[in-house]
């Protein structure tokens, strides 16, 4: 059994977590793929994480250019998980001289790092993503609304012209009128 086994408890994998220096908020929510990603390859669960990975490139998105903008994430996330599966199951590790040991467990550790760091690019590709479709669909929504308030404005001006300006123009010649009859009176013509 490897020294970077987990245990199921959630208490002893927080210790294993804090015993290689990595803060266990790298790891996300559970219910996310880097942290299921990431306890796999804490467990030496390789190739269930390898499968997961593929899984969920092969799942459709809602978004149509999402698998192509991950692809090469997915494919380095795999190249790191057989790079860290390489550096904890080489052979004749207990051989080899405590630097070359440290060696291996810090390479271990910049891979895991490095994993860490391509699973969040894909969280933040999927949220940019979510973001892009929310502005476009506040750009509908406010566009439709610029559109029924310029209808609006327009039936208003029409109805006005139809309506108020010839009933205006009624009344304005009416007192126009009146007013060059009161002159004519007063002037007596």
């Amino acid at each position: 059994m490897s020294q970077f086994k987990l245990a199921f408890s959630a208490e002893h994998e927080t210790k294993r977590i804090f015993e290689m220096g990595i803060d266990p908020s790298d790891f996300g929510k559970p219910d996310r793929l880097r942290y299921r990603i990431l306890i796999q390859v804490m467990e030496e669960q390789y190739e269930p994480a390898i499968e997961e990975l593929r899984q969920f490139y092969k799942t459709e998105s809602a978004f149509p250019s999402f698998n192509r903008r991950v692809e090469r994430y997915i494919n380095h996330c795999i190249d790191i998980i057989y790079a860290i599966k390489a550096k904890r199951n080489f052979p004749g590790i207990s051989q080899l001289t405590r630097a070359k040991q440290q060696e291996l467990r810090d390479r271990f550790k910049d891979h895991f790092n490095e994993l860490i760091f391509m699973l969040r690019k894909i969280e933040k590709v999927e949220r940019d993503l979510e973001l892009e479709d929310a502005r476009s669909t506040i750009y509908v929504v406010r566009a439709m609304w610029v559109a029924a308030l310029a209808l609006l404005v327009t039936w208003f001006v029409i109805e006005i012209y139809r309506g108020l300006a010839v009933t205006s123009f009624v009344v304005l010649e009416e007192t126009f009128t009146k007013w060059v009859d009161a002159a004519l009176d007063m002037l007596k013509l």
